[in-house]
C-alpha cells in the first residue's frame, strides 16, 4: 500500500509536471495530473506563487500558462538528492 504524499512531496510533483510539460501548462490540465482537490490546489499554488517557484503567462490570447521559475528549477533539483540519499541509505 502507498503512503499519502507528505507537504514536500506534493510540491514536488505539481513542480514536476509543470517541467515535464516542456515548462509550459495550463491550470487546469495541472490540476488533474496533481491528483488533489481543487481546494487543496488552489492552496499549494498559491503559495508556489507567492514563494516564487512557479509564475504564470498570458499569451496573445489570453490563455493562461504556469511555468517554473529558476528556484522552482533549483528546489526539483535539490529535492531529488534528498530522495536520492534516503534511497541510499535505506531510511
Amino acid at each position: 500500500m502507498k503512503k499519502k504524499r507528505d507537504r514536500l512531496g506534493v510540491i514536488f510533483d505539481i513542480l514536476k509536471i509543470v517541467r515535464d510539460n516542456h515548462n509550459s501548462i495550463k491550470p487546469t490540465p495541472l490540476l488533474r495530473y496533481s491528483n488533489l482537490s481543487s481546494q487543496s490546489f488552489s492552496e499549494y499554488y498559491r503559495e508556489l506563487r507567492s514563494k516564487g517557484f512557479v509564475k504564470e503567462m498570458a499569451d496573445k490570447k489570453g490563455k493562461r500558462f504556469i511555468t517554473l521559475t529558476d528556484r522552482g528549477f533549483r528546489f526539483l533539483e535539490k529535492y531529488r538528492l534528498i530522495l536520492g540519499f534516503i534511497d541510499e541509505f535505506e531510511l
